[in-house]
């Protein structure tokens, strides 16, 4: 009995000391995940990524998700399903434009509007966010003319959307102002700067981001931003949340290798050089059969180009011209043009080049710090392959029957008007229209069947 009541006690006794200890694990440290947008385009990569890290911390009931972004922009699409998951989730979500020169730019502005909580970190900015009517002939043409010449850009916009014409652009316009709208409203932030973002690209710094009420705060790095968040009340769909952000572990959500592959692929760039390294690879692999690494390195090109184009938007007249320009460049190796297929085919790629993508934005076309050296490389191994050609036709056949006439031999015999002569190493009959006498050097005329007709020097 003594014993049992002893060790009852001890057992007390224990759990006293372990509810009392300040080491106690009564309670779980609070967690956060982090995900990246770092410079990354928004597309289909991007937003399965962003979309991932939602429905995971929602499945894994964390304190919040913070989006630490920085891109230029993205597609409208997936811009908008990657909103549409943001809207409906159960999970607070903090972006958080960083670090220090980071931009949301253009579907940056509407991912930041509908966060939960919106931050920036100091020398970064946010805004342009208009749609552009891809496809609209007329309307883009006259849009990248003006951005090229360097030229109002928003002033052209708003003078196609008061003409009229384009009703395509004003549909996507009116879509879009609307869709920014609702966002900002139930976000409870400033409806009429996020209007004048899409309609007349209107951009702002951090400061004045907050002044507006586009932001809720600006903080200089993440520890900064959890003391900012802390306590602060999330409305969900399951009701509200007083976020315990203060002693909180960070745990970073990062891609996976299959997300980073196509994150880099997708860039215009990127994109642009797959596809001109798969078909000249292809090209090469038909003209020269048997070789096999051109046509297998050439086919997975192609392949990664043709899932990176299916996200952006191209030009198909420009991948005609591309494509063109790249069957010209192989005819002058072919058929031997003294460069005019050249010239050409190295104005139909240049020009494709440019057009390839069909939007004003600079960082969804392909640069020409890239096209230029592409474009300059290709024709220089063009013309090398095009002389080599141009000097192997001229040269003399060495081999077969065509290889002996102009040779020199000397006459074995007399040829009277026939006998023997000497040529290649070889004794041959000949034949002369004037006699020539042993020992005479001739010159191979031509040849019928086995005679050689020659004449003396």
């Amino acid at each position: 009995m003594k014993i049992k009541k002893f060790c009852r006690f001890l057992l007390v006794f224990l759990g006293f000391l372990l509810a009392s200890s300040p080491f106690s694990f009564s309670e779980e440290s609070p967690r956060i995940y982090l995900a990246t947008v770092d410079n990354l385009i928004i597309h289909s990569a991007t937003q399965e990524y962003l979309t991932q890290a939602i429905q995971k911390a929602e499945k894994e009931k964390v304190e919040c998700l913070i989006i630490q972004l920085d891109t230029p922009g993205g597609l409208l699409e997936s811009t908008r399903a990657l909103v549409k998951e943001m809207m409906n989730a159960n999970v607070p979500i903090v972006v958080y434009v960083a670090p220090a020169g980071a931009r949301a730019g253009s579907a940056g502005v509407f991912i930041t509007l509908a966060s939960h909580i919106a931050a920036m970190t100091p020398s970064t900015h946010i805004g342009a966010a208009h749609p552009i009517a891809l496809g609209e002939g007329g309307t883009l043409k006259r849009l990248v003319r003006r951005f090229q010449k360097g030229t109002d850009g928003k002033k052209e916009l708003e003078e196609i959307i008061e003409e009229g014409e384009s009703p395509h652009l004003q549909k996507i316009m009116n879509d879009t102002l609307a869709w920014v709208s609702t966002i900002a409203e139930t976000r409870h932030r400033n409806e009429e700067w996020a209007k004048k973002a899409v309609k007349e690209s209107v951009s702002a710094t951090e400061d004045e981001a907050l002044r507006e009420k586009v932001i809720d705060l600006i903080a200089k790095d993440l520890d900064n931003l959890l003391h900012q968040i802390d306590g602060k009340r999330i409305e969900l769909p399951s009701g509200s949340k007083i976020l315990k952000t203060k002693d909180a572990t960070m745990i970073p959500f990062p891609m996976t290798t299959r997300q980073k592959v196509l994150s880099v692929i997708g860039h215009p760039n990127i994109a642009y050089l797959l596809m001109l390294f798969g078909s000249l690879g292809l090209l090469f692999e038909f003209t020269h059969p048997g070789i096999g690494f051109p046509g297998i390195g050439g086919a997975i090109c192609l392949v990664l180009a043709l899932y990176a184009l299916q996200v952006l938007p191209i030009n198909y007249a420009a991948l005609f011209l591309i494509g063109l320009g790249i069957i010209l460049l192989v005819f002058e190796v072919k058929i031997v043009s003294y460069g005019l297929l050249t010239l050409g085919g190295l104005v139909a790629l240049t020009l494709g080049s440019l057009m390839l993508f069909n939007t004003p934005y600079e960082f969804m076309r392909v640069s020409t710090q890239v096209i230029m050296p592409v474009v300059a490389a290709t024709t220089i191994i063009t013309l090398f392959l095009v002389t080599l050609a141009v000097r192997a036709h001229r040269q003399k056949t060495a081999t077969g029957a065509e290889g002996l006439i102009g040779e020199i031999g000397v006459a074995q015999t007399d040829l009277s008007p026939t006998g023997k002569v000497f040529v290649h190493g070889e004794i041959w009959q000949a034949e002369s229209k004037n006699p020539v006498r042993k020992g005479t050097k001739i010159k191979v005329v031509k040849l019928e069947g086995l005679t050689l007709w020659v004449e003396p020097l």
